[in-house]
């Protein structure tokens, strides 16, 4: 969605005269390529132009693409590489590939991009790769027809993580290639926050495999000479502020997660009060079972009511009984991960129910216009 509200001008402009074109998206990039998946150009009925997929590169051949599938109505997908063979070809000259998927937009998908241009919160574009057919998505709203639960799920899972890319939905052992669905998701929304208090061993194995799932990973201790960039190389920022005045001035929303590993109670109890009276998806705190339990008094004298400290996540993790800061690490993000999408933390081979939890939509259709929801 990022790439397609640079268009967002041009667009409204088609939308309100009713003009017909077709949108090509990168969905998918190999090696070196000049623009990322969501990157897009558009062409209209009368041949005008729009944004951009290679910089140059490829555009040419984009643009008669865009043409062709104005004139059929059907979506294409192609891929441009740099040709050793024919230095001349149409082709990427920085040496990556790139695949491109186009597709017409007519009055009702029209209506479906108004719906995600004009939305101020978290948006998804979801598009049938086979089909074409468009819907627009946020957390707990959508916009469109033809998609079903496990589709949006995924879709959700991709938004909540600010992701772009392709996905094939129901593909597996026993199914068939044509009851699987491909889609392209294009989400506009930052990545969520992981905020890891603590500059010790344990937070930059947290900080590494926050990374890894996608989070922005801050971390912030008082104390200058241990939180220092050096030891953090992985983390997007290192603050060197006392916690709890850092959180109770940063940006906390529901996606963000909160880990608290510094087991000391002047730091971790202040932090702690304002952690759990905040909307953070996940707030954990590292420590024996014995500081667990005098943290949790410390906080109820604090005033912290029942409901608010059922919140905590302590100690800190599953149990896989880890012991290196690694294994910590992983214990901490499968407790994250499990929290997020309502998995139970048991082995699969132990249970029976399905392996990717979805929640189904609280409501279907789209929110009123500029609103946040």
């Amino acid at each position: 969605m990022k790439i397609v509200r640079e268009l967002t001008e041009r667009l409204r402009q088609w939308h309100a005269a009713g003009t017909r074109y077709a949108v090509a998206s990168i969905v998918g990039v190999t090696g070196s390529a000049p623009r990322p998946p969501g990157a897009a150009l558009a062409v209209d009925e009368t041949g005008a132009v729009v944004g951009s997929v290679s910089g140059g590169c490829v555009e040419g051949a984009v643009y008669e693409l865009c043409r062709e599938v104005l004139r059929t109505g059907r979506p294409r997908r192609e891929t441009f590489g740099y040709s050793d063979s024919d230095a001349f070809a149409v082709g990427l000259t920085c040496g990556g590939a790139l695949e491109v998927f186009v597709h017409p937009v007519g009055p009702r998908e029209r209506e479906i991009i108004d719906t995600a241009l004009s939305h101020v919160g978290p948006v998804a574009l979801v598009r049938d790769m086979d089909s074409g057919a468009t819907l627009a998505l946020g957390p707990d709203w959508a916009h469109g027809t033809g998609f079903d639960a496990k589709v949006m799920a995924e879709a959700r899972a991709m938004l909540d993580l600010g992701v772009t890319g392709v996905r094939v939905i129901g593909c597996g052992p026993g199914v068939s290639a044509d009851a699987a669905a491909e889609i392209f998701v294009e989400s506009y929304v930052p990545p969520p926050r992981m905020i890891v208090f603590g500059a010790i061993d344990f937070a930059g194995a947290v900080a590494r495999i926050g990374k890894f799932l996608g989070y922005h990973v801050t971390v912030c201790d008082a104390r200058p000479v241990f939180a220092t960039p050096a030891r953090f190389p992985e983390a997007d920022e290192v603050v060197v502020e006392w916690p709890h005045r850092y959180l109770a001035r940063t940006g906390v929303d529901a996606r963000t997660v909160i880990c608290v590993l510094t087991h000391d109670v002047k730091f971790d109890v202040p932090v702690l009060e304002i952690a759990l009276r905040g909307p953070a998806a996940y707030v954990g705190a590292m420590g024996s079972r014995r500081t667990h339990r005098d943290r949790l008094a410390r906080l109820r004298a604090a005033g912290l009511t029942t409901t608010e400290l059922a919140q905590l996540h302590s100690p800190i993790g599953l149990d896989l009984g880890g012991h290196t800061p690694e294994e910590t690490a992983v214990a901490v993000a499968a407790e994250i991960v499990a929290v997020r999408r309502g998995g139970s933390g048991r082995a699969l081979a132990a249970t029976d129910g399905p392996i990717h939890h979805f929640v189904a939509p609280q409501a279907v259709g789209p929110p009123p216009m500029g609103a946040s929801r």
